[in-house]
């Protein structure tokens, strides 16, 4: 992968932005782009496009970015692969295209040529794209279908600035770091922030599967042409047998799709299903051991799949490297993930996922196959069935009640169970029933209705009184009612899944954190012929009994063992509880009950502190709720602080 950034003052009467500015701009991310570093200035002065390159397919100078196009009237910055360009290219050079290098990016550049905007419908891959046309005096920015690519903008005043990541738009001088509470108010819930908003305010992030055209006027245009919904008319009938071949074609062509590489490549493999999948399909491939990598801890031995992941790098014969870490290791990292993660992603899985990609950087390794997405697409997680049995047994059903009767059961009820200080999820999902609520608005949400105005000060309670993070997520759910009515309850959780969660927290992680130590990460359950394949799927071959995955695991017998895939489902974490019970919860004290971030007002302390006691006494876990906090209190003192 790479970073790209750009202005552009499309209002100004003459041209002003220098080569300096963007240099500096993209100089602030050279983790992305080890390799080379390019800029440009467009539109007689007034517009600037600036790369930074991590070399991956030919790694000559003719891949040097920003890169014209047949003209100069086209120009690209790009950051991702295009897996289907060398088809493209054989396309394009019978209709007379001239390639002037081996690269995906001068694929996107012929088909703009050829299609417009059209020509985000031919490439398939993981991207983050801008072009500046002369000829119509535009901007264009497109983030792939799914989110694997970040891009983000800012917008005012006449100018236009954008990037691959926050602290490149941070550079320019008329940009300033500054809260957005709302942003703040839906972080607590969701562990991160719903696009198209930023923690920053005035600082946007296209959504995933979505492109935005500016034009001289100034008016963006944000337009969805990819959307995760599942299909509109019934697809054909086919036996379990023949779903269970094409998932492992489709499969397997996006592993191999994702080996196209001129540096070596590898696979994070935790031992669980989805990344021994990838072991196993990409050795089949290959002539040489596959290079795997694994991370594990020496103080929370329950959390470790080591010998999973050994068994499985014995049984294909790979290269295998492990890394071993500990607490120590997490509060070294700390404030370097602040400065990567640009905006705080709560999930403290970032921390191993640090260490894994370091390893991997540090043995030569430039390209990871990771299994991100095969639990949101075959629905994979417990959380997912929860939320099921509760549907169908209670939900579907009482939600027909008066809306009286529901609101006085629910006002009965909930104060018997806040008394007992527990449960709650029941608490929260009790106050959604009476308040005529969806049940379901996210797998992971820590901060909830009920309990995040507990935390919050005085003040942030009155300013939020009339709001709640249902207004993150409802329009989604309502998208799907209305373009998809018959769809069932398990599609319309996967499909918010994929419009938040997938791609705002868990891909955000992957991308952050593997190019902090400059490698790219790729994501073969996330190619869209795979995803849109599986959300075609009915339930009945997800879910089975008490566990889903069904129609996936018995594909995947024909490689993985029989233990291995129907085995207890132990996730990839990182042992946070245990952490904040020792020198974590000592860093938390300190930093946060001292943080400059007290003086904005924003939490009730005495409230936190209650939470740090009851969680170090072991009475309630509180883990994700207090690294949240701490996230927040970090990020604030790196970004807003020192800008103040």
């Amino acid at each position: 992968m790479c970073g790209i950034c750009g202005v552009w003052e499309y209002g100004a009467a003459e041209g002003r932005v220098e080569s300096a500015l963007v240099e500096r701009m993209r100089d602030e991310m050279p983790h992305r782009g080890p390799d080379d570093a390019g800029s440009h200035i467009f539109d007689e002065g007034r517009g600037g496009l600036g790369f930074r390159r991590l070399s991956i397919i030919d790694l000559s100078a003719a891949g040097h970015q920003p890169m014209r196009g047949c003209t100069d009237e086209v120009w690209l910055v790009f950051n991702g692969e295009i897996y289907n360009h060398a088809r493209l290219r054989k396309g394009l050079e019978e209709r007379g295209h001239v390639y002037a290098s081996q690269t995906d990016s001068e694929t996107i550049l012929h088909l703009y040529e050829e299609r417009g905007l059209d020509f985000v419908h031919e490439i398939e891959g993981d991207y983050g794209i801008a072009i500046w046309d002369a000829k119509l005096e535009q901007l264009v920015l497109v983030r792939d279908r799914v989110g694997v690519k970040p891009l983000y903008f800012y917008q005012k005043d006449g100018r236009f600035i954008f990037a691959s990541e926050i602290k490149a738009i941070l550079q320019h001088p008329a940009v300033v770091a500054e809260v957005d509470e709302e942003s703040l108010y839906h972080y607590l819930t969701f562990l991160t922030t719903p696009a198209p908003h930023t923690l920053f305010r005035d600082i946007r992030k296209i959504p995933a599967g979505h492109m935005l055209i500016i034009k001289r006027h100034g008016e963006p245009e944000l337009k969805c042409y990819w959307d995760a919904l599942p299909p509109a008319h019934a697809v054909a009938e086919r036996s379990e047998e023949e779903h269970q071949a094409e998932i492992m074609r489709l499969l397997r062509a996006s592993i191999t799709k994702r080996m196209m590489s001129d540096v070596p490549f590898g696979v994070f493999l935790s031992g669980g299903v989805d990344s021994s999948a990838n072991v196993a399909l990409m050795a089949e491939q290959m002539s040489r051991p596959v290079q795997t990598f694994t991370v594990g801890f020496s103080d929370a031995e329950h959390l470790n799949e080591l010998e999973s992941a050994r068994r499985i790098a014995r049984d294909f014969g790979t290269n295998h490297h492990e890394v071993i870490i500990a607490e120590q290791e997490m509060q070294k990292f700390l404030p370097d993930l602040v400065f990567h993660q640009d905006e705080p992603i709560a999930d403290p899985v970032c921390v191993p996922l640090y260490y894994v990609s370091k390893l991997a950087r540090d043995s030569g390794t430039i390209v990871v196959q990771v299994g991100e997405g095969s639990d949101e697409i075959f629905s994979g997680y417990d959380n997912y069935l929860r939320y099921l049995r509760i549907h169908e047994k209670f939900w579907r059903h009482a939600v027909h009640l008066p809306q009286v009767m529901r609101r006085a059961a629910s006002a009965v009820a909930r104060p018997a169970l806040e008394a007992t200080g527990k449960k709650r999820l029941t608490i929260e999902l009790l106050r959604r029933f009476g308040a005529d609520e969806p049940l379901f608005w996210g797998s992971v949400v820590v901060y909830d209705e009920t309990f995040k105005p507990r935390v919050l000060s005085e003040s942030m309670r009155r300013k939020f009184r009339d709001r709640s993070s249902l207004e993150s997520v409802l329009p989604y759910l309502q998208k799907i009612e209305r373009e998809r009515p018959d769809s069932d309850y398990l599609s319309r959780m996967v499909y918010l899944e994929l419009k938040l969660r997938l791609p705002e927290l868990l891909l955000m992680r992957v991308d952050k954190i593997t190019m902090a130590t400059s490698i790219e990460a790729r994501v073969p359950f996330l190619d869209h012929h795979l995803v849109e394949y599986a959300l075609a799927l009915p339930r009945s071959l997800k879910v089975k009994g008490h566990s889903g995955k069904h129609i996936l695991k018995r594909a995947l017998e024909e490689v993985l063992p029989h233990d291995l895939l129907y085995s207890q489902k132990r996730g990839f974490g990182a042992p946070i509880r245990e952490w904040f019970r020792n020198g974590l919860g000592d860093l938390f004290d300190s930093h946060l009950m001292n943080s400059t971030m007290r003086r904005r007002d924003f939490f009730d302390y005495k409230f936190i502190a209650r939470l740090l006691e009851e969680h170090r006494r072991g009475t309630h876990d509180w883990s994700f709720h207090l690294w949240a906090l701490l996230n927040l209190s970090m990020w604030y003192e790196r970004w807003i602080e020192r800008s103040l």
